[in-house]
């Protein structure tokens, strides 16, 4: 596992650093060897770094009522879909396809972080992040995670803070 603070920051990283960087904000990059054959991209990162799943969140995207959100959930447990829709006052949430969710952000399908997105989409963050000190979420392509301040997270993609998750 390797890690880099914000000072050794290569200069051009992921847009997600780029943003971190930008605006001043703490964080840790992790980079890890990704394995194409895992089944889980998150599920992975956890592992790889010998972090709790709980504390390594994923970055998902859904269509609610015709507009695509992003939810960030931990690895360890799965979006709840109804729980998202309400969160953004709408009435019905589906999963993304996969392909919009990609142009949409201009991240890839397992690397898609919900900083530094190519188009800034309603966030909604998991409310079990704010038991941690720190949380990971992706940094913008697969094997790269920064770990961060929930808060932090939170202010930097205006996302609100209701639980979305279920385990």
């Amino acid at each position: 596992m390797a890690k880099k603070s914000k000072k050794q920051q290569q200069p051009g990283g992921t847009p997600a650093t780029v943003a971190l960087t930008a605006a001043g904000v703490e964080f840790t990059v992790h980079a890890y060897d990704h394995d194409p054959s895992h089944p889980s991209y998150g599920e992975e990162a956890a592992e790889a770094m010998g972090l709790s799943p709980d504390r390594v969140f994923k970055t998902l995207v859904a269509d609610v009522d015709g507009t695509l959100t992003v939810a960030v959930v931990p690895v360890a447990g799965q979006l709840d879909l109804k729980a998202l829709a309400a969160a953004v006052g709408g009435k019905r949430a589906t999963m993304a396809d996969p392909t919009l969710a990609e142009r949409t952000t201009g991240y890839v399908r397992g690397g898609i972080s919900p900083l530094g997105q190519r188009k800034k989409l309603p966030t909604v963050l998991d409310a079990s992040a704010s038991a941690h000190t720190t949380i990971c979420v992706s940094a913008g392509r697969r094997g790269l995670e920064v770990e961060l301040a929930p808060e932090d997270l939170a202010k930097l993609t205006e996302a609100v803070l209701v639980p979305v998750g279920r385990t």
